[in-house]
């Protein structure tokens, strides 16, 4: 069975793709994070590659989630 993803997010940065992925994964739906290719942060700003995607079934489930302002 072929997995089928969807891209919920886009950053310049790994570190804003991993907090995002983890906000996504402590609320139950699993979260991967693709992209993070080069060691030169630099090139990352020039094409904005590293994403935040899930299970095409949990998409609309994880836009919910991220639209919601962070909790204090």
């Amino acid at each position: 069975m072929k997995e089928e993803f969807k891209t919920v997010a886009s950053f310049t940065d790994a570190i804003s793709a991993e907090i995002t992925a983890g906000v996504l994964r402590s609320n139950g739906i699993p979260a991967q994070v693709f992209g993070q290719a080069t060691s030169y942060p630099s090139l990352n700003y020039a094409i904005n590659a590293v994403e935040v995607k899930v299970n095409v079934e949990d998409y609309d489930a994880a836009l919910q989630i991220l639209k919601q302002p962070p909790q204090e």
